[in-house]
């Protein structure tokens, strides 16, 4: 017997229970592909978005010194990315968007500032998490964008007894400005507030 044929049925099976069940949106999704150019710099971007433990692929092109492309694992799919100087220093930063799998569909960030049009640095940016103040009733649900000098993180907030599907609470937007750090560029809090 042919053992492809054997299995074959027992593979449907599974995909088909995946799909009912909601699991293959889950597990994998649409790669992410974009080229973003700015002051003479581009960064290709590329994420496999498979599953929730993704290859992000990011290839800078125009640093005046040789740049190997960077590869990293992330905990997540790439929803999204933006290009901006948010320091206005006259070199551009990358804002990756990242949203782990699961119902909390939490979001992080992966970015890069081109230091001096030589080569990129890491932008570190710290997790709601790492605040009592920020993560009181967080669960997730990011959105992010650059807008006007500042990176926006925005995130429903839950009251005690709100399930995960349905927040009750306000919305909590923060802005971040970037900054030099002791070994690095980091995204500090600017303002925080609730509508």
């Amino acid at each position: 017997m042919n053992r492809t044929l054997r299995y074959r049925p027992l593979v449907a099976f599974t995909l088909g229970l995946a799909s009912v069940f909601g699991v293959s949106d889950a597990l994998a999704g649409p790669a992410f592909a974009k080229r973003l150019e700015m002051q003479g710099f581009a960064f290709d971007i590329t994420a496999t978005n498979e599953g929730s433990i993704n290859t992000l692929r990011i290839v800078p092109t125009g640093l005046s010194q040789p740049t190997a492309p960077i590869t990293s694992e992330i905990e997540g799919t790439v929803s999204g990315a933006e290009i901006d100087d948010l320091d206005a220093n006259g070199f551009p930063e990358i804002y990756i968007y990242v949203t782990s799998a699961g119902s909390g569909s939490y979001g992080s960030l992966v970015g890069y500032a081109v230091n001096k049009g030589k080569s990129v640095t890491p932008i570190y940016m710290p997790p709601v998490a790492d605040s009592p103040t920020l993560s009181k009733g967080y669960m997730g649900h990011d959105e992010f964008a650059v807008v006007e000098g500042t990176l926006i993180q925005r995130f429903p907030i839950y009251r005690d007894l709100d399930t995960n599907a349905r927040p009750s609470g306000k919305t909590r937007q923060l802005q971040y400005k970037l900054k030099a750090g002791e070994a690095g560029w980091v995204l500090r809090l600017d303002r925080s507030m609730e509508y």
